[in-house]
């Protein structure tokens, strides 16, 4: 199991052990699959756009809990791996050699550097997929989704995380004299851009301006901060009050892209998603991810309602969205404070997540959160809404788009 480090262990030692963020999105049970199901796979659903990433979401989370998943799950993801080290979101016919045809982008590539990195069937994959990474880093020291695209917040916080993994000093891993942290850094709204100060962008605009997005700040936390998706729980810490400057620290802005994912959800305990001309809808993948990151930085109280909201309302979207949903779920109720991944809202994730694929290998026995940690109240009030992340359905959507045209990336991650 990983041993994660936090955002001052990692000013200390400059060694980074992994969210990023989410490229593709947790990807419901489709009642026709267009493609079959291959063995060792987890979920039912196509998986032409998230295989290897809801793949790779299930074997984090199950090592996260003391899981050892199957021999075929993972040699199914070993198996996605091109010759060169790369993945692509999937391949149904993995024997035949990847060619130009096959879309090989690096948040696939980084979950599954992630989900293998401490397991020895994957060691030569992962020491294929990290000399991969490496070859296709950008001149601003980040990545974009597709290999040489424009780099991102979501796709260079996933694959910091990777590489972090992997045993890369991240923080010396440098093109062109530039850091990962830099291309993330270019990416923060500075302190005086009002209620957005102290966000992130996915990317800047095609005039060069910054977008405040929820999933993309989510992402830059966890990998400013040192951690993986799947983040972890750290002590008690307070949240600054107001955004601060921080030149080429890397923490403090970890930290105000935390204090702005708690403002965002201080009213409703979510995060929301809006399509031109529809009602505004919850976004349970995206909430989850900021649990995660303001959990990863000891932020407890801030993520404390957003907590219980999921909690509550999780539960037919984690049933929808498959494997990739139970494995963000777990992530939150192994980093939250007060969370049991055996009691999540009254449902096990683990046998939840264990179920979705085949029967793993080996499952040690954890210890449920102590009562007394509980969250605030346990009520829950029956609203389980159904309605899925439709920012992850964009997420889907924008990458098939940007497989379709230049691979500019999607979610992309991420996010």
């Amino acid at each position: 199991m990983n041993v994660r480090r936090s955002a001052a262990a990692l000013a200390a030692t400059i060694t980074v052990t992994v969210i990023a963020a989410t490229p593709a999105v947790a990807a419901g049970p489709s009642p026709s699959p267009s493609v079959a199901i291959p063995a060792g796979l987890y979920g039912t659903s196509d998986p032409t756009y998230d295989g290897v990433w809801r793949q790779s979401l299930a074997l984090l989370a199950q090592d996260a809990v003391g899981v050892e998943p199957a021999d075929e799950a993972v040699a199914w993801l070993v198996g996605q791996q091109c010759a060169d080290g790369a993945f692509a979101a999937f391949r149904a016919h993995p024997s035949k050699a990847c060619d130009a045809k096959v879309m090989i982008d690096t948040n696939s590539t980084a979950a599954a550097v992630q989900a293998l990195a401490n397991d020895s069937r994957g060691d030569s994959a992962v020491t294929k997929a990290v000399t991969w990474l490496k070859s296709v880093e950008n001149p601003d020291g980040g990545w974009g989704y597709s290999p040489g695209g424009a780099s991102d917040a979501n796709s260079t916080s996933v694959v910091i995380g990777a590489l972090a993994d992997a045993g890369v000093t991240v923080p010396n891993l440098r093109k062109n004299g530039k850091s990962p942290y830099d291309a993330l850094l270019k990416l923060a709204l500075p302190c005086d851009a009002g209620t957005d100060a102290g966000a992130f962008a996915y990317q800047p605009d095609k005039k060069g301006r910054l977008a405040a997005n929820a999933d993309a700040t989510a992402a830059a936390v966890l990998g400013l901060s040192g951690q993986s998706l799947a983040g972890s729980r750290q002590d008690d810490a307070e949240s600054p009050a107001t955004c601060e400057k921080s030149g080429d620290d890397p923490e403090q802005p970890a930290d105000n892209g935390a204090a702005w994912l708690a403002k965002s959800m201080a009213k409703s305990g979510h995060l929301t998603t809006v399509l031109p001309g529809a009602k505004p809808q919850p976004d349970y993948g995206n909430t989850a991810d900021a649990i995660v990151a303001l959990s990863s930085l000891g932020l407890h109280d801030q993520a404390a309602k957003p907590l219980h909201w999921l909690e509550t309302h999780s539960k037919s979207w984690a049933a929808q969205g498959g494997p990739a949903a139970y494995a963000q779920l777990v992530f939150v109720a192994t980093t939250a404070k007060g969370a049991d991944v055996h009691d999540f809202g009254g449902q096990n994730l683990v046998t939840l997540l264990n179920a979705t694929g085949p029967a793993p290998k080996r499952i040690d026995e954890q210890p449920t959160a102590d009562p007394a940690e509980k969250t605030a109240s346990d009520d829950n009030d029956g609203s389980l809404t159904v309605a899925w992340t439709v920012g992850g359905v964009l997420l889907v959507v924008a990458i098939a788009g940007s497989i379709l045209i230049a691979r500019g990336r999607k979610r992309g991650q991420q996010q």
